[in-house]
């Protein structure tokens, strides 16, 4: 059986930093694309960041370049989240994912396959 357990979330103040880490068992990741979304109550998931399954390749929504960085483990069935100089707009459920196939890009939820359960992220101003 398929699981996907995120955990590092938490409550944090503004410009503080947080690592999330993903734990994916049950099946091999190796070849499998990875991300991370969010989602905010009342909002739709939200593209964050995604990395190919050799880890070539990275990319990043707009809205956290250059204060989130991705990276998975050399056994591909965990990845973590580095999050520096949280905002209070980053405050969001957080859900690492995993794709066989980007068949619309790296941004696109419904190109992932397997979903954690998610952990809460909170940054008080």
């Amino acid at each position: 059986q398929v699981q996907l357990v995120e955990s590092g979330g938490g409550l944090v103040q503004a410009g503080g930093s947080l690592r999330l880490s993903c734990a994916a068992s049950g099946r091999t990741f190796s070849s499998l694309h990875m991300g991370w979304f969010r989602q905010a109550p009342g909002k739709e998931r939200e593209f964050v960041a995604a990395i190919t399954w050799d880890g070539r390749n990275t990319y990043y929504s707009d809205s956290v370049k250059g204060r989130f960085t991705i990276s998975r483990g050399n056994a591909g069935n965990t990845g973590s989240l580095q999050m520096n100089s949280l905002k209070p707009e980053d405050t969001a459920n957080y859900y690492c994912a995993f794709s066989g196939a980007w068949r619309s890009g790296p941004s696109s939820p419904e190109g992932y396959n397997y979903w954690g359960q998610g952990t809460q992220v909170t940054v008080s101003s």
